[in-house]
């Protein structure tokens, strides 16, 4: 008797981009009802392999077969029609519009503006997979964890049954990365087949019941998620090499004050009073939507304060960015890498001009080919993929473009840094690089740490300020095991 063939076989796929090749020969299945992890390095080839199944890009070679069918996925609507959906890290809802008008947008459907009918098929989808959704909740209104609700309930309304997670976690809280575990096991239970992309190899053991691991493009391992002992082990697994994602973290004599925050309040800030010295690594945690984002808008110069609220390396707020110097001041790692670190339509070598022009110009002269010898440099030394000054920054993962953007404000060599989610999206390899690259800038700066993980604050801060509801509700050393042990707590307003 011939078993069932797997909802989705990929043969030998291959894909270059000039010349760097992508993928190379790849050859993977996707079971019906299974969770399938892959992981790899930043640059691995994963983003592109799942585009190419997608139907976003077409592989120079190989073959795709659906439920032993070969097929061609052509463009992203065929793809679709074959049942394949893509949840991306960057969410692409329409903000104005409601969670049913979002499900129901381009969407072939005999009702005509029946809203009645269409807010009941979304509420009944909701609850088949445990989700909490209003079908009349406008899409700006929503957390991060609702978004990407909604972005799984228009494939589930689409019929879709193998669905692609890239990236998921990085932009829940802990509370709503649980509930999006529980939908993906209703998922399976249902008979889909799942594929899991994260670099958070906890998860990967705790949701996957396969672990296919990419390198340079290449499958070098396939696995039962069973058969993993540790996650250290995953991680030697997938980088070739003992990850121990650990630092030593040496305590650093605290010196001058860089920036001073005193009774900072607007709309969304409530009397936040925060000091941050020279040698100190200041971890700011708490539930996004807190205002986290508009008190370092605040310090980064993207917002005003009211008068004499922030001091920044010894200068009032207006006049320390009336006369901003390129390098020995501020460097700013914002969360948006795409958005705001970086402009998308540049190569590199003009992204990394972007804050270290004023060290390579001469008079009305910029020496071009000097910045481009120190920007390949850097490019080699942060292991930044693909190595090429001429491409352009949409062409980089997630992880290499925070790496490059990491690489051009450490240049800068800042007395104090801002940053948002360092780690966000970066594999364990290169999360234990920043970690210990931000640990040692410290002994030249003051670091604000702004993350989402409570383990990296932990492991990486001297002092802890946990925000709630606009203000910084307590501020202690990480020592404190007292106060560290009341974190989750303080983060949902329950006071230290």
């Amino acid at each position: 008797m011939v078993g069932t063939p797997p909802l989705i076989r990929l043969e030998g796929i291959s894909k270059s981009f000039g010349t760097v090749q992508a993928n190379r020969d790849v050859s993977l299945t996707i079971e019906q009802g299974k969770v399938l992890a892959l992981l790899g390095e930043n640059g691995a080839g994963k983003s592109t392999l799942m585009s190419i199944l997608a139907g976003q890009l077409q592989p120079d070679s190989g073959a795709i077969f659906l439920q032993g069918r070969q097929v061609t996925l052509a463009s992203t609507e065929r793809a679709i029609k074959a049942g394949i959906g893509m949840v991306y890290q960057h969410f692409k809802l329409v903000d104005a519009m409601t969670v049913a008008e979002n499900i129901f947008l381009g969407h072939q459907s005999d009702i005509w503006l029946n809203w009645t009918r269409m807010h009941r098929e979304v509420t009944m989808l909701a609850e088949q997979y445990g989700m909490n959704v209003n079908p009349a909740a406008r899409i700006g209104d929503l957390s991060m964890g609702e978004r990407q609700q909604v972005e799984i309930l228009k494939l589930l309304h689409r019929k879709s049954t193998i669905l692609i997670f890239d990236e998921p976690t990085a932009v829940l809280t802990p509370h709503e990365a649980e509930n999006l575990f529980a939908t993906m096991k209703l998922m399976t239970a249902s008979g889909k087949g799942i594929v899991f992309i994260s670099h958070k190899l906890e998860e990967v053991m705790a949701i996957a019941d396969s672990i296919a691991i990419l390198r340079r493009g290449r499958i070098v391992d396939t696995i039962a998620a069973a058969d993993v002992g540790s996650a250290a082990e995953l991680a030697e697994r997938m980088v070739g090499r003992e990850v121990l994602l650990q630092v030593d973290r040496v305590p650093q004599e605290p010196r001058q004050i860089v920036l001073k925050v005193h009774d900072l309040q607007d709309s969304v800030l409530s009397n936040v009073d925060m000091e941050l010295r020279q040698g100190e690594i200041l971890g700011l945690v708490g539930v996004a939507g807190n205002g986290q984002k508009q008190l370092v808008e605040t310090i980064c110069g993207l917002r005003k304060p009211a008068a004499d609220k922030v001091r920044i390396l010894g200068m009032e707020w207006r006049k320390f960015f009336a006369g901003a110097e390129w390098e020995r001041t501020l460097s700013y790692i914002p969360e948006d890498r795409q958005g705001l670190a970086t402009c998308q339509g540049l190569t590199l070598i003009d992204n990394f001009l972007l804050t270290t022009r004023g060290g390579f110009a001469r008079g009305p002269w910029l020496m071009r080919h000097t910045a481009e010898e120190k920007a390949a440099r850097l490019i080699e030394e942060f292991d930044i993929r693909p190595p090429n000054l001429s491409a352009f920054a949409w062409q980089l993962s997630g992880g290499n473009l925070q790496k490059m953007v990491l690489a051009r404000e450490f240049y800068r060599k800042p007395r104090l840094i801002v940053a948002e989610q360092p780690t966000q999206g970066l594999d364990i390899a290169a999360a234990e690089d920043v970690w210990n690259l931000l640990l040692k800038a410290r002994e030249a700066a003051g670091i604000l740490l702004v993350t989402g993980d409570l383990s990296e604050a932990l492991a990486l801060s001297d002092r802890i300020g946990v925000m709630y509801n606009g203000r910084i509700v307590d501020l202690f050393p990480v020592e404190d095991e007292e106060k560290v042990a009341l974190i989750p707590q303080m983060m949902a307003g329950l006071g230290p």
